[in-house]
């Protein structure tokens, strides 16, 4: 059929419907039913044919009635009057002969969002949840749910919580289910559903009959519940035993989360149990599913941190192959470094040495950086590899290696020597201000053993004007003065043209005060120098570098099979921060067209309203976003301090959580740093935003641009907003 505007297809829909050969069709009448779904996913504007699907409602076909019940759910709150036709034939259905309608119609009564429909569907859903059908009672106990989501802020109906916790012992073990989340949907300012002696025993009882997903529910459930005695506590591990070998990771995890809370007096046990559990984690690690694969690794690496060593047999498991993603890569590569013993370690080291010539350069210098990390214990094999990768004479490579021997000379004295050797000629092909930094920094401690370091040292003061690093600078200022201490004849000179550099013609004020100390320095006395350059070092055995010794497994058996390995603790207190303080200043606009017509009088009368709703899934294009940022001015400008650098994730994710969209961010570290972000509240009042940070430790210059003039609705936008950079903020210093 060719294409037509809206309101032909409507026309043409409209008289089909009404033609009564189609209506004896079954078929016909169908095939048009699903046209008119079709064409409303499109976006076209099916409201006038309203009258027309109630009609069709009027069938025994179950198809035929889901998509006419799909229908009445979109546009019923577009026609509030019409709507009360579609409540009355749902209201009918509910007492239909069929379950399988009786459920139906409860269900899509229950999606309606229009005003009013609360006295409607209480009474439908008591019978259901009294219904001899299983179907319409799970139905009817989500209903509830949805009820209390309509009702708002009202008073906890008592009677229906204590329907709810009765129907826990119903014999379908779906609606059992049901009712735990809508018992914590209701419950929720009063702390969720209790879980008391009995109703843990019989959820323990019932897990077995539930399905993969109930059983994952349930487990959730039962952590809230305490055994009274050690009897009674065994009792339980003994029925979760058979769940720790589910074919379900989601069980695995959340019975492995239960025992490790119900055993935390028995650190035995929950060895015991971390050793069972260890096949299934291998073989999520290997699953096809990325994101199962993901979390399974942030789970291995939390699990070391208690045991380690706990995966060395099969440390093969955690090989990287060529098709995976970046993020998978780098976690194997840091469970790779943990799993190291002198049984393994020759593979484990050929592995890593694979992975530095990767055609991903991030990748490669994360595995040189792991052979690092590994040269702390086995330094000779680890120190004789890096020296080879120098051969390869790769920018991206040279300059991890060089920071690498940097902090290796430091926790590993004894390999000095080795790393003098393999310095000379390396500087060719550093260009990074971090390797510059770090070969610098090998020249000046270590410049006595290295024949040609004040040569080296030489090449950078002949081109210090054209170096951008204000870093690089300072180091060399700091090296060059302490291998004059050991080697004055060769760095007397350079040094002099350094220091007259940095004091007279350094725009940078951080380097020319380093450079004035050096200079007062030197004035004072040689002794004087060698007594603050060269005091004692500090002792590696202080364990600044070293790793985090053991931690007990009760230290993060709350956090398993939770969000917080994946993010790690900084970053989820950072979202659920942000998400907390934003339910007091934003809501979503979910619930908006419930008010009844009397209370949206009293809104309108109020519009001095300090609420703020921005509606979630506001997407504009990068285009428009920039043709109504030109077009506006700018409504409100503010400063805020601002301390380091920005971390664009996690910027990103905790906007999202207050409905603010980012159109554009620029890279960490990027200098200087813009961000640009978009929201739209319930009255669609678009709110456009520039963030800019000059440089680091300075301040975000906030400015908002708003396509309607309302100064209350701007304050209420900023407070947001605030919120959000103030709690980035705090989690970063």
């Amino acid at each position: 059929m060719p294409y037509l505007g809206s309101e032909d297809v409507v026309k043409e829909l409209k008289k089909a419907l009404c033609n009564p050969h189609i209506q004896a069709d079954r078929l016909r009448y169908r095939n048009v039913i699903q046209r008119v779904i079709r064409h409303m996913t499109q976006g076209l504007d099916m409201s006038g044919v309203f009258m027309e699907m109630v009609k069709a409602s009027a069938t025994v076909d179950i198809v035929q009635k889901k998509l006419v019940y799909l229908y009445m759910c979109t546009y019923a709150p577009l026609k509030p009057d019409l709507a009360l036709l579609a409540i009355n034939t749902l209201c009918k259905d509910c007492s239909d002969p069929n379950p399988m309608v009786r459920g139906l119609a409860l269900r899509s009564m229950c999606s309606l969002r229009m005003p009013g429909v609360q006295e409607y569907i209480q009474q439908p859903i008591l019978n259901g949840l009294r219904d001899k059908a299983s179907y319409v009672r799970r139905v009817a106990v989500l209903g509830c749910a949805k009820m209390h989501n309509l009702h708002g802020d009202s008073e906890v109906d008592g009677a229906l919580v204590n329907e709810l916790y009765s129907l826990l012992r119903d014999q379908d073990p779906i609606v059992v289910v049901n009712c735990l989340r809508s018992l914590e949907e209701i419950l929720k300012q009063e702390g969720g559903v209790v879980i008391n002696k009995p109703i843990a025993h019989h959820l323990l009882n019932r897990m077995s009959k539930l399905d993969q997903w109930g059983q994952a529910e349930v487990l959730n459930f039962l952590l809230r519940y305490q055994p009274r005695s050690e009897e009674e506590l065994f009792d339980i591990l003994n029925l979760l035993d058979s769940f720790l070998k589910s074919s379900s990771p989601g069980v695995v995890m959340g019975a492995t989360k239960l025992f490790l809370i119900l055993a935390k007096k028995f650190p035995h046990v929950q060895t015991d149990v971390l050793m069972r559990v260890k096949g299934p984690l291998l073989a999520a690690c290997s699953s096809e599913s990325r994101e199962l694969c993901f979390a399974a690794l942030c789970h291995v690496r939390q699990i070391l941190h208690s045991l380690p060593g706990h995966f060395s047999s099969h440390y093969k498991k955690f090989f990287c192959s060529y098709s995976e993603p970046h993020y998978i890569k780098l976690q194997k590569v840091e469970v790779l470094c943990e799993l190291v013993n002198d049984e393994n370690v020759q593979q484990v080291l050929e592995e890593l040495r694979g992975y530095c010539t990767d055609v991903s350069a991030d990748f490669a210098q994360a595995a040189i950086f792991a052979i690092g990390g590994i040269a702390r214990t086995y330094t000779d094999q680890c120190v004789q590899i890096l020296t080879e990768l120098l051969g390869l004479r790769q920018e991206h490579i040279t300059t991890v290696v060089v920071q690498t021997f940097r902090d290796l000379v430091w926790l590993c004295p004894q390999c000095t020597e080795a790393v003098c050797q393999a310095l000379p000629g390396c500087e060719e092909n550093i260009q990074d201000s971090e390797g510059k930094q770090a070969l610098i920094w090998l020249l000046g401690v270590h410049g006595e053993r290295i024949p040609n370091a004040p040569y080296i040292l030489e090449d950078f003061v002949e081109n210090v004007k054209s170096e951008t690093f204000p870093a690089v600078k300072m180091e060399l200022l700091t090296a060059l003065v302490r291998l004059f201490l050991s080697r004055p004849a060769e760095c007397q000179d350079m040094l002099g043209r350094l220091l007259y550099y940095c004091i007279e013609e350094e725009k940078d004020m951080a380097v020319r005060d380093r450079g004035l100390v050096y200079y007062r320095l030197l004035l004072v006395g040689i002794d004087e120098v060698k007594r603050i350059l060269c005091s004692p070092k500090s002792d590696p055995s202080l364990g600044l570098l070293e790793d985090q010794a053991e931690r007990p497994v009760n230290s993060w058996a709350s956090d398993f099979n939770t969000l917080v390995p994946v993010y790690g603790k900084a970053r989820w207190a950072t979202i659920s921060k942000c998400g907390q303080e934003h339910s007091h200043t934003a809501s979503f606009a979910v619930s908006g067209q419930l008010i009844s017509e009397e209370n949206k009088g009293r809104v309108q009368e109020a519009p001095d309203s300090e609420t703020l709703m921005l509606v979630p899934n506001c997407q504009l294009t990068a285009e428009y976003f920039e043709k109504t940022w030109l077009s506006l001015e700018v409504a409100h400008q503010q400063v805020l301090p601002w301390q380091g650098e920005v971390h664009p994730d996690t910027l990103q994710m905790a906007l999202q959580v207050v409905n603010i969209q980012t159109i554009a961010m620029s890279r960490a570290g990027s200098q200087p740093w813009k961000a640009y972000l978009s929201a739209q509240d319930d009255t669609g009042c678009l709110f456009l935003t520039e963030l800019l940070l000059e440089s680091e430790n300075s301040e975000m210059q906030i400015s908002v641009k708003q396509s309607e003039a309302r100064t209350e609705t701007l304050n209420s936008f900023m407070s947001v907003l605030e919120t959000v950079i103030g709690t980035i903020g705090d989690i970063k210093s």
